[in-house]
């Protein structure tokens, strides 16, 4: 008597199903869609006004960036009608990839492009993972102290107690006066940095990074402020001195939320007030 033994599968019946590829890992999701972007192009807007409101981009020159994924930023770009960093909008705030092409479809259309030192940005995000936000601006103090020897150190103490810490960690000096216009000098600009927030680009100007945009402007803002005063006082015939160290053992951490937001809303709030001067020595 013939049969089929229990395990085996009948005439035309299909086979077990041959084992699935791997998938792999799973793609990055897209960015945000632009109107979600919104609030971000903003605050940038904002960010690059507050730079020439304090005289540290008076002219066309100087750029915000952020870090949107590990692919894309949102940077200040160049449009058609170009007017500069004081007339900043949201509009010329463009999501772009890390090698300046459009970080979604159209996103360059009208004539925007990256400014020409984007790689100053992107080497940063490229090497930094602390960094989200960069801040590049040309503040004539900074780099006419810079040039006449006078370092940025923590001369003052509760005038600005982050200037003072900032200065105290150092200030390194990049001793280029180049446009950072690709990868090779922006990484030669980064090997200046180190892990430092600043950086001076001697004859040139500054870069400023930091976890938010907010904080990368107050940053600059602190420096520049430094630099300012130390160019009074050695024009005045003084010398200067770096804080006493039982004195920096004394200023108190005031907080992210004085030290960041209250002064950032300082900043906007001035920027709104135009019979305020903007261009003082003290945020107040």
């Amino acid at each position: 008597m013939s049969g089929t033994p229990a395990d085996a599968q009948p005439s035309g019946a299909p086979g077990p199903e041959p084992p699935r590829p791997d998938p792999g890992p799973e793609p990055e999701p897209e960015p945000p869609p632009s109107r979600e972007l919104s609030p971000l192009r903003t605050a940038i807007a904002e960010a690059c006004r507050v730079l020439a409101a304090r005289g540290l981009a008076d002219g066309i020159l100087g750029h915000v960036s952020l870090r949107v994924d590990a692919r894309r930023l949102l940077v200040r770009c160049r449009g058609p009608e170009e007017r500069g960093l004081a007339y900043t909008t949201g509009a010329d705030v463009r999501l772009v990839d890390l090698d300046g092409g459009p970080g979604t479809p159209h996103e360059l259309d009208g004539g925007y492009a990256p400014p020409n030192e984007l790689p100053l940005h992107t080497e940063v995000l490229r090497t930094r993972s602390d960094v989200s936000a960069v801040a590049h601006a040309h503040p004539p103090d900074v780099v006419a102290a810079d040039l006449a020897g006078i370092a940025i150190r923590p001369v003052v103490g509760a005038f600005d107690i982050p200037g003072t810490r900032l200065a105290a960690g150092g200030i390194p000096v990049y001793p280029r006066g180049v446009l950072v216009r690709d990868r090779r000098l922006a990484a030669e600009m980064v090997a200046a940095m180190g892990d430092r927030p600043v950086v001076l680009l001697r004859a040139h100007g500054l870069t400023s990074a930091a976890g938010s945009v907010e904080q990368s402007v107050l940053q600059a803002l602190s420096v520049d402020r430094i630099a300012r005063l130390s160019l009074r006082v050695v024009g005045a015939g003084g010398e200067l001195s770096d804080l006493a160290e039982r004195d920096m053992a004394e200023l108190p951490d005031l907080g992210g939320a004085f030290n960041t937001a209250t002064a950032w809303r300082h900043e906007l709030a001035r920027l709104r007030e135009p019979t305020i001067p903007l261009n003082r020595v003290h945020g107040s």
